[in-house]
């Protein structure tokens, strides 16, 4: 399940939050099965990971067009 930029832009900074908090909590849970030895699918870990990453990507894009938006009203 990897999720584009454009459905993770189209989101609300709320959601966003919120799927990140569930990735991360997925990608713990993928990582303590992978040390066990009882993944399923090893690929799963890449995926979430680079949904993070877009994920946080996109966040900070958002705030930094949040301050220059401030910055050109002084």
């Amino acid at each position: 399940m990897s999720i584009s930029p454009d459905e993770i832009r189209s989101m609300s900074r709320e959601d966003r939050i919120k799927l990140l908090q569930e990735m991360r909590t997925e990608l713990m849970k993928l990582r303590a099965q992978a040390a066990v030895g009882t993944l399923d699918k090893p690929h799963r870990i890449k995926q979430i990971r680079k949904s993070i990453a877009r994920i946080l990507t996109i966040e900070r894009e958002e705030e930094l067009r949040t301050r220059r938006g401030e910055e050109k009203r002084k």
